[in-house]
């Protein structure tokens, strides 16, 4: 993984793995309108889950999980309602997940999950 790019795709799928063995089912990945991108989309249970992946290599500049600011947090809102708005998907509940990946140089990378990190 030399780019950034590189390196956020590889913890999606990080991602994609750690929670669809945790039962969730992936509805979609990647959503992209004109305001943005949804990272991931699934069910668990009755529940919409729209979860946000951050992934880094270190710590220096925080946990990847604390890159999800208010700011980003007001614009995934957005994003989730537009999202809702051309899927017929339908839940009692949405949630809005935080998964932070650290991908090590040496052994596997350790997966953060914050299910329910805003709402």
């Amino acid at each position: 993984m030399r780019t950034t790019t590189e390196l956020g795709q590889h913890g999606e799928r990080i991602a994609v793995r750690y929670l669809t063995d945790r039962g969730l089912r992936l509805l979609d990945r990647n959503w992209r309108c004109r305001e943005g991108e949804l990272d991931i989309v699934a069910r668990d249970g009755a529940a919409i889950v729209f979860c946000e992946v951050k992934t880094r290599r270190e710590v220096g500049f925080g946990h990847p999980v604390e890159a999800v600011t208010p700011a980003k947090q007001r614009r995934l809102r957005l994003l989730a309602h537009r999202w809702l708005a051309v899927h017929s998907e339908h839940a009692p509940d949405l949630r809005f997940d935080v998964v932070g990946v650290l991908v090590r140089g040496r052994g596997p990378a350790v997966v953060t999950h914050l299910p329910a990190a805003f709402s």
